[in-house]
């Protein structure tokens, strides 16, 4: 039994995409509270489902959850969803109406296109689990407001409403303090504008002191993925600049292996350099594999055209060399 559908049912209460690879992506947009005014109805916040059949690329996500939740490992789990994928093909070509548990409806258009309707039964949001609908009946203010008014001029009526001016005593003393507290006012605001341009002028410069120390210290950024999701390939095109600042021979021998094992990412060349010279006097077949989107240059161990290869060396590198290397898939 495939249980595909059940899985993304599941992924949908916590993310808000999830592919179906080589079928098209489901997306989650939150909607506030809504009132109908037409019937007086109150709906809870939701979560409305669309479809997209341009995202088709795996992006793991939905393999990996069930090769968690079924015990299997992540290629049978590949194999379980084109499987899935194939049989809905097949009921689309039929031009019979596919029906997804908990998730919606997929037919097909006069215009042969595919259309995708979802369920409005099932509300994704889990804030607001536990939340209805519900109606409630109209109040009718403009009677509400006509029995009160209705009730104060009877009250006129037997109680006449009068008003009788107070008459004020002159305190004169009280004009000499008001003086005084604009006086005092003044003084204290330009006292206090003093205090804040101070304060302004001594923060901006323990401001640029601090941001000059992080300038100083900040030489190499390394990143690590505890636990990466399956290899994913990026397609990138590469732009060559002139006049690139790395001074390493390797950037000149293109690989086609995709398989990186990153020992680091500098900001500043001279240091990838010296990082790719230390690796090699270790025995591995270190080389810089160019700058990344955040301008860092990559630093690499080795490089390796099979996924598993590059898995076990991987392993043996975070266990007896640094524990913070990493596997990049790209081709460069």
């Amino acid at each position: 039994m495939n249980n595909t559908a059940k899985y993304i049912n599941e992924l949908l209460y916590r993310y808000e995409c999830v592919i179906l690879p080589g079928f098209g992506a489901f997306l989650t947009r939150r909607q506030s509270a809504t009132i109908q005014e037409a019937t007086n109805s109150f709906f809870p916040p939701k979560k409305l489902i669309s479809f997209n059949s341009q995202l088709k690329n795996n992006d793991g996500l939905l393999a990996n959850y069930i090769a968690a939740a079924e015990h299997i490992s992540y290629t049978d789990a590949v194999a379980k969803i084109q499987r899935y994928v194939l049989s809905l093909n097949e009921k689309m070509a039929q031009g019979k109406r596919l029906e997804l548990t908990n998730i919606g409806a997929f037919f097909t258009s006069i215009e042969n296109t595919l259309q995708f309707e979802p369920l409005q039964e099932v509300n994704y949001l889990t804030e607001a689990f536990g939340l209805s609908t519900f109606v409630s009946p109209a109040i009718n203010r403009e009677i509400q407001r006509e029995v009160y008014k209705q009730e104060v001029e009877a009250i006129e009526e037997v109680v006449p409403l009068t008003f009788t001016p107070e008459k004020r005593n002159e305190r004169p003393y009280l004009k000499y303090a008001a003086v005084a507290a604009i006086v005092f006012g003044i003084s204290g605001f330009f006292g206090l504008k003093k205090i804040s341009d101070n304060t302004i002028t001594f923060n901006h410069q323990e401001w640029q002191q601090a941001n000059q120390e992080i300038e100083n210290k900040i030489q190499e950024a390394t990143f690590e993925i505890s636990n990466p999701l399956p290899a994913i390939t990026l397609n990138l095109i590469k732009e060559e600049a002139e006049g690139n600042i790395s001074s390493s021979a390797e950037m000149a021998n293109i690989s086609p292996q995709k398989y990186h094992i990153v020992a680091g990412a500098f900001r500043i060349a001279s240091n990838a350099d010296k990082k790719v010279r230390k690796l090699k006097t270790e025995g591995f077949d270190a080389r810089l594999v160019g700058a990344n989107k955040y301008g860092l240059h990559q630093v690499i161990y080795e490089s390796y055209d099979n996924r598993l290869d590059a898995l076990q060396a991987l392993r043996k590198i975070k266990k007896e060399h640094s524990s913070r290397a990493w596997l990049l898939v790209q081709d460069f």
